[in-house]
Parts: structure tokens; C-alpha cells; sequence
């Protein structure tokens, strides 16, 4: 088998991966949610013929292991999520996965002075629990109380949904990384359209931009539509709308700044009735820590000016603050050389999305190969991805197995063994 041929067999198993869904006719899958047992299974079903452990751990994270040829050896990490968002693509994070499984076929059962571990992870998105990275952050040893009491909509927090899954959430401490580890790779589409516009197959991301989520309240009050002067209102809706335009005004004027208005709820939400409460997230990103810091700053400023001057109150939480995120130079380095290796230029970049990549860049090196993302298009049904792509990226994740393997630290661990 080549390497176009594995490309068209992964992007066959995502496309049978997106088929396991809460929702009939469209893909979505939550945290530890039923589906996520039929891609257990059925990523375990590649795995096992190739010689691989594969195990769930106490956070629900799908984790293969690959041995090396050796008793006592490294492994390198090779992962992304099984969630999704609701209506989602079939290739956004699941493909960094199955990758993960395509890489180990085209070993054809060789084994490296390294391990090599395809991780799986439960939940990246933020969708159930409105908390990014569980599944990640059990690695790193941050699945902490605060995050296991938080509930989803229907009143469940995340310790019971994992009991509710038949794991144990006192064994979460032993899904932390141990022993020594080589780092992280995560293959992963882009998400955007720059490598399409360039028309480049693979880019390495240098950073991940950093993030802040806040959740913002307007209040007002609530009156009659046909009998309050417009000059007597205090309408919720009417100060949001006045704030989003001055949130879209303030990004477009700070450079490599993105702020998203991404939910916006209105009560009591009758078409008769001025509202007296909105609802907004608000979504602020950008490569520099002290830029973001100072936008989000501004926007509250903003939130509140508005607010005051039409004799209402306004209320904001940070939901969560993301540093942003420096991927690790040497791998980054090897990366590029694998890259070229397979035929084509590597293209340096900044990832404006949060990833896997920037939980596990707390403990371990970790680095990111972006696949083009056809018309840029994500988190949609119409997210798709080239064959002949897949392939080079394959072929670099070969030429990077090459490369570890003989590279200064481990050529010094096979001369001590």
C-alpha cells in the first residue's frame, strides 16, 4: 500500500467516523457522550491488528501504544480529539488521529528505538461543559475539582459523565504523562485559507494564539413594544447590538486582532416584549498576550461606557483566559526537513485556533502539521480535504519517524542500552 492509497483509506474512516453522531443526519459528539464508544471501537479495531495496546483512561481518552524495539524507551505522542462541535466536518481533529493509525500501518511492523502512542482525545472543543481540553488537560494533570463539579445543561458534571461512562474519575491522576517522553506531533486540517490561497500542502505552526473567553450580560428592563417611547427605554438588546458593532470596530482596528460575538440571547425573547437581559459570549485572539489582554480590557471598558449612558448595568466572567503558545523550535526544525523530505515547502505559520497541542506544550515538546483546508471552510458539513494533501502528510509524518530515530538524543540512548 502507498502513500496515496492509506490517504484515501483515512479520509474513507472519517467519513465512517463522522456516521457516529448524537444527531441524525449530521455529526455531533460530545464529551463521553454514546458515539464516542463506536469510535472506540472502531479506531481499537485498527490499532490491535498493527500490534498496538490500546486502552481508556480514567478521562475518557482513547490511547494506543505502539511499542519500540526495545524494553526501555521513549515514546512520541501522536494524537488530536474525537469530539465535535454540533453540525460538524469530518475532518477536524479526527483526522490528526486517524494519521496517528495510518503512520503506524506504513511501519508495516517495523519497530523504532522509540514508542509511539496515538492518543485520541475525549473532548477538545469546549461543547458540553463549556470548558475547552478535558481530555488534555488529564495529561498534564490539570483535570482538577473545580473542572470535574462543572455541569452541562442538563444538570451533569463532568465527574459523573465519566462514571456514567464506566470510567473512574479517582484514576485520573494515572493518565498523566510519565517516564520520558520525546513529545507531541498533532496533524491537523488548518481551519482557515491560507496554505489554500497559497496552495501549500502542510504548514508548520510556529505558535498558537492565545485566548480569552468572557460571557457578558446587559440589563435592562423589560416593558411593552407598543406602549414605551423609544426615549423611555432601557432595551438589553438595543445596548448588546450597540456594543457588538463597537467590538467588530475595535478588531478591525488593531492589527492580527480577531474578537467574535459568537451567542447572543435575549429574555424574555417575545417579539412583543422589550427585552430586559442579553446574553453574549465574546471571543478575543491574538499572538501577543499583552495585545489580547489589552483588547479584552478595552471591550469591557466598552461594555460598561455603553451600558451606563443607557441607565443600565452590565455584568462579564471570564470563562477562560489562554496564554499563547510557542511550539518547540528542534521538532518544529525536524518537522520542516520531513516536510521538504516529502516533496514540498513548508510554510511557517500562527495557529489562531486553540489545540490539543497547547496543553500538552506545558509538559512536553509538542508541534503541529497543518493540512490545507480546501476553500478555508471548517466545523461544516462542506469541510473537506484533499487526497494528494493527506498523502504528503503522511509521508512527512515517515520522514519524521526517520529523523527521531536518528537524531543526537536517541542515538545516545541506543549507545547506552
Amino acid at each position: 500500500m502507498n502513500d496515496e492509497t492509506r490517504a484515501r483509506t483515512a479520509i474513507e474512516r472519517c467519513r465512517t467516523l463522522a456516521g457516529f453522531s448524537q444527531d441524525l443526519g449530521s455529526t455531533r459528539r460530545m464529551f463521553l457522550s454514546p458515539p464516542m464508544r463506536d469510535c472506540h471501537r472502531e479506531i481499537t479495531s485498527w490499532l490491535k491488528p498493527l500490534g498496538a495496546e490500546v486502552r481508556i483512561d480514567a478521562a475518557g481518552n482513547l490511547r494506543g501504544f505502539y511499542a519500540a524495539d526495545r524494553a526501555v524507551a521513549p515514546r512520541l505522542l501522536i494524537g488530536s480529539h474525537l469530539d465535535t462541535v454540533p453540525n460538524a466536518g469530518a475532518f477536524d481533529g479526527i483526522l490528526g488521529v486517524v494519521l496517528g493509525v495510518a503512520l503506524l500501518e506504513a511501519l508495516r511492523g517495523k519497530r523504532l528505538p522509540f514508542g509511539i502512542e496515538v492518543i485520541g482525545f475525549s473532548e477538545e472543543e469546549g461543547q458540553r461543559f463549556g470548558t475547552p481540553f478535558i481530555g488534555s488537560r488529564a495529561l498534564v494533570g490539570r483535570l482538577d475539582e473545580e473542572l470535574l463539579n462543572r455541569k452541562d445543561d442538563r444538570g451533569i458534571c463532568v465527574r459523573q459523565a465519566i462514571q456514567d461512562f464506566g470510567l473512574d474519575p479517582r484514576e485520573i491522576p494515572a493518565a498523566a504523562l510519565s517516564g520520558d517522553t520525546l513529545g507531541y506531533v498533532e496533524f491537523h486540517i488548518e481551519q482557515g485559507p491560507v496554505l489554500d490561497g497559497l496552495e501549500r500542502p502542510l504548514g508548520v505552526v510556529e505558535a498558537i494564539a492565545g485566548q480569552s473567553r468572557l460571557e457578558f450580560v446587559f440589563v435592562g428592563s423589560v416593558n411593552h413594544a407598543g406602549t414605551t417611547p423609544m426615549n423611555r427605554r432601557q432595551d438589553a438588546i438595543a445596548a448588546a447590538a450597540e456594543w457588538i458593532t463597537a467590538v467588530e470596530r475595535e478588531a478591525q482596528q488593531t492589527d492580527g486582532l480577531l474578537a467574535t460575538i459568537g451567542s447572543v440571547t435575549a429574555k424574555p425573547g417575545a417579539a412583543n416584549v422589550i427585552a430586559g437581559e442579553t446574553r453574549l459570549t465574546l471571543d478575543v485572539r491574538h499572538g501577543s498576550d499583552e495585545v489580547r489582554n489589552r483588547a479584552a480590557e478595552t471591550l469591557v471598558r466598552l461594555a460598561e461606557a455603553i451600558a451606563g449612558r443607557r441607565g443600565m448595568s452590565v455584568a462579564h466572567t471570564t470563562r477562560l483566559t489562554q496564554r499563547s503558545v510557542a511550539m518547540d523550535p528542534k521538532l518544529m526544525n525536524q518537522i520542516e526537513e520531513a516536510i521538504r523530505l516529502s516533496g514540498c515547502e513548508p510554510y511557517k505559520m500562527v495557529s489562531g485556533a486553540g489545540h490539543d497541542a497547547m496543553i500538552l506544550a506545558e509538559r512536553v515538546p509538542a508541534s503541529m502539521i497543518f493540512l490545507r483546508t480546501p476553500h478555508g471552510i471548517s466545523h461544516d458539513p462542506a469541510e473537506s480535504v484533499r487526497v494528494e494533501d493527506v498523502a504528503k502528510a503522511i509521508a512527512a509524518g515517515s520522514h519524521l519517524f526517520e529523523l527521531l530515530a536518528q537524531s543526537p538524543p536517541i542515538q545516545r540512548r541506543t549507545q547506552l542500552a
